[in-house]
């Protein structure tokens, strides 16, 4: 099995420290998504990773080697940074078989590759002419094109349509699924808890977290009960005496903070109140990722009100 490994990994650009001794392992056998606010470090470490750049200290490997240094990379990894990064002027297919080629993969492989990428009718087509989800698809095709073992990705699902955003969603899942290794980066926080299954957290450089995705979540946001009732004061009340504080809002629907669903009924059983709605109010990841990240974001929006016209 090969596995990412990054060990006290640091990057400084003049005085600025872009990854700071960063050290985390990505697994084979799941879907890991690398997350972070804007200047967290995540693409200089893909970058690190795959010899694009150079660490100013420790080690960044795929399968215990230095990506630069394998005689067949497309073999070792498959990555998509930048779906930008094809020569506009070439086909799809002579961009493929060129890399095809400096690895000496078949020839064949470059139209399986198509064909699982979904853009084999515009093969012959100049690249310039690709929408960002054409570019996207072709950036994938190109990271399975050496059927690696390790996948890394960069904000896949950014041009895809919805039928796109499926396919590479059960795409990550099936690689990892077969054994392989596959790292995800992205902003997109619903999407990265449809497929992810651990996560790799950086902020300003840093390791935040490197945990399961569900622990990451159940240890930032407390759990919460939404209910509905036809006596919501008695209803409070008596979770009140409990210990429990329900705090209304809008059509009835009272949330109780810190509770669960086993917590509440017995209380509304004992008082005999009607309970019409009662269930638990599942944590997202957004709302554990800014829970966070909230110290570590680097560059932050500021509301500032409009000046009406004169």
């Amino acid at each position: 099995m090969t596995s990412i490994e990054v060990r006290e990994l640091s990057k400084d650009y003049g005085t600025n420290r872009a990854v700071d001794r960063l050290s985390f392992t990505v697994r084979p056998g799941r879907v890991t998504g690398f997350l972070g606010p804007n200047g967290a470090g995540k693409s200089t470490t893909m970058r690190l990773l795959l010899g694009l750049d150079r660490p100013t200290a420790g080690a960044a490997t795929i399968g215990g080697a230095r990506y630069e240094c394998a005689a067949r990379p497309l073999r070792l990894a498959g990555a998509l940074l930048d779906a930008n990064a094809a020569h506009g002027a070439r086909t799809a297919r002579d961009h493929l078989r060129a890399l095809a080629a400096s690895n000496r993969i078949r020839e064949r492989r470059v139209t399986e590759v198509l064909e699982e990428a979904g853009i084999a009718s515009v093969a012959s087509r100049r690249i310039r002419s690709f929408s960002l989800g054409m570019r996207q698809r072709l950036g994938i095709a190109a990271a399975l094109l050496g059927d690696p073992p390790v996948l890394m990705l960069d904000e896949p699902s950014n041009g895809l349509d919805p039928e796109g955003i499926i396919w590479i969603r059960e795409l990550m899942r099936r690689l990892a699924a077969e054994g392989r290794t596959v790292l995800v980066s992205s902003h997109l926080m619903k999407e990265t808890a449809s497929f992810a299954d651990h996560l790799v957290v950086l902020g300003r450089g840093r390791l935040l977290a490197d945990t399961p995705m569900q622990d990451f979540i159940d240890s930032r946001i407390r759990p919460r009960v939404r209910l509905r009732s036809t006596e919501g004061e008695r209803l409070r009340d008596a979770l009140l005496g409990k210990g429990f504080t329900a705090v209304e809002r809008e059509g009835s629907v009272w949330v109780v903070e810190g509770a669960r669903v086993e917590d509440i009924g017995p209380v509304a059983a004992e008082e005999g109140i009607t309970v019409l709605e009662l269930a638990t109010e599942e944590a997202t990841l957004e709302e554990a990722y800014l829970d966070l990240t909230v110290d570590q974001t680097q560059f932050r929006s500021l509301r500032v009100p409009l000046v009406p016209e004169v």
